[in-house]
């Protein structure tokens, strides 16, 4: 019997796009993830005991060694059910300063101010005399005692500890343990698009916490040609700039950061790469998206 666990590519899902050489989030350089796994008991729900079914994601976007160095970031809020703590310094800055958790909806928190004290323990740092983490969150009370609170800050600085390159847990794995999509199971989820622009290769990374949908919802519309699942279209913008030595990190972000507010003025799905002349309003041909649905 083959137990191996195969995703949509595996099974013969005419995909789209070019993925990296893990198909996660990953292959962009220097994201490193972890995950704290929590399963104990079964039977019926007894509230402060279990069944226990959930756990903490911890996403570092520049990896450990680099902890304390921000990125270019922002934000969007679907529908304003899912928590993210720390999106206003994200809004207000332009910048992540910090590792992104994420868990139950009651154990937002706890993973928020565990991050703070995994930075300050670690040695890491703040990169200023506060930190303002992104902690995140989707509903597992169906199949978790959510109102148990099982979750604590070892737990999520485990997580943090465990952060690695490489391949990345998917299913029922930390923060995804306990999670439902489209009436399945659902959980953590990663891919990755290889993409040219302008004659340079980029690698574009995603990770979810897949926690959502009706089995109804899947209805119509094929998924890369298979009947019976949904067409997603997305829309994104980029600003690019390479990290430049003599000016150093912070200016290369400026940089990006000119350059995608460019992008995004321009319309959907453009791509403009900073250069001497970005503030001129020059900008790269219309990039088209792929559905990145693998």
């Amino acid at each position: 019997m083959d137990t191996e666990l195969k995703r949509g590519r595996d099974l013969g899902l005419p995909l789209p796009g070019t993925p990296g050489a893990y198909n996660a989030i990953t292959d962009v350089a220097g994201v490193e993830v972890g995950t704290l796994t929590l399963i104990a008991g079964d039977g019926p729900l007894i509230p402060g005991r279990g069944p226990v079914r959930t756990g903490v994601t911890a996403v570092l976007p520049r990896g450990r060694a680099r902890a304390a160095v921000p990125c270019a970031a922002g934000y969007c809020s679907l529908n304003g059910n899912g928590e993210m703590t720390g999106v206003a310094w994200i809004e207000e800055s332009g910048e992540l300063q910090t590792p992104i958790t994420i868990t139950n909806t009651h154990s937002c928190g706890v993973t928020r101010d565990a991050t703070i004290r995994w930075l300050v323990s670690r040695a890491i740092g703040t990169g200023q005399a506060w930190g303002l983490p992104v902690a995140a969150e989707t509903y597992d009370g169906d199949l978790n005692d959510i109102n148990g609170f099982h979750v604590t800050a070892e737990h999520a600085m485990g997580a943090l500890d465990a952060a690695r390159g490489g391949p990345v847990e998917l299913g029922s794995v930390g923060g995804g343990t306990g999670m439902i999509c489209y009436d399945f199971k659902g959980g953590n989820g990663s891919a990755s698009r290889v993409v040219t622009i302008a004659g340079e290769r980029y690698t574009v990374g995603v990770f979810l916490q897949a926690n959502f949908g009706a089995r109804e919802s899947l209805a119509s519309q094929p998924l890369g040609g298979v009947p019976g699942g949904t067409a997603v279209s997305v829309t994104a913008s980029f600003g690019l700039a390479l990290l430049d030595p003599e000016v150093g990190v912070e200016d290369s972000i400026e940089r990006a950061d000119q350059a995608l507010l460019l992008a995004k003025t321009a319309g959907r799905n453009r791509a403009i790469s900073w250069d001497s002349s970005v503030t001129t309003g020059t900008r790269l041909p219309r990039l088209q998206i792929e559905d990145a649905t693998g």
